[in-house]
């Protein structure tokens, strides 16, 4: 295991801590399982506020964003299976575990790699809601623990990875979707791409 005995110690107090709070879990089984919608809804946000501001370097921003997100994803099945860390549940059979047991490796976290890499992306496009994405990235990556289907080693290295992905995919990408989104503003097709 990576993260070893202390990896092993955090997931196991988060992991009591849920045990003592079953008022908890029906939200936090929600968020964990379905809120990727709400990072959906973020990238759609995104461009729609970097449309509404005019600035062709936002739109860029928020064009790149979901392309950023599944290269990281992609990207991050390769190292999944390069490591194929068992999910903590194996290790520690007698852990709370609030939602389906999966057997693919729990190293790093895709949920937690999506979170990083729209944060990332939407930080770019726009801080204040950039801001509202870094949030709920934290948010998805503690309750991936709190259910029970990561160690937070492996959520931590989600993060991580997802925003240097997409931070990394927006750099290589930047100047062509830039060029491409000025050549469309001189079409018919300005206004889906800018409204001022």
């Amino acid at each position: 295991m990576i993260g070893g005995s202390l990896d092993q110690g955090w997931y196991s107090a988060v992991n009591r801590f849920a045990v003592h709070t079953p008022w908890l879990h029906g939200a936090a089984r929600l968020f964990a399982n379905d809120g990727i919608v709400l990072f959906v809804l973020l990238l759609l946000v995104s461009f729609w506020f970097a449309r509404r501001s005019g600035s062709l370097a936002r739109v860029t921003a928020a064009i790149a964003a979901p392309f950023g997100v599944l290269v990281a994803l992609g990207l991050n099945q390769l190292v999944g299976r390069a490591v194929d860390e068992p999910r903590p549940y194996a290790v520690l059979p007698h852990a709370l575990v609030l939602v389906s047991r999966t057997t693919d490796p729990s190293f790093p976290s895709d949920h937690a790699v999506m979170a990083g890499a729209v944060a990332a992306g939407v930080w770019v496009a726009g801080r204040r809601l950039g801001v509202v994405a870094v949030a709920l990235a934290l948010v998805m990556a503690a309750t991936r623990v709190y259910v029970g289907a990561h160690f937070p080693l492996d959520v931590v290295a989600g993060l991580l990875l997802g925003a240097v992905v997409a931070l990394a995919w927006y750099a290589a990408v930047r100047r062509v979707t830039l060029r491409a989104a000025t050549h469309l503003t001189r079409t018919r097709l300005r206004r889906y791409v800018v409204t001022s």
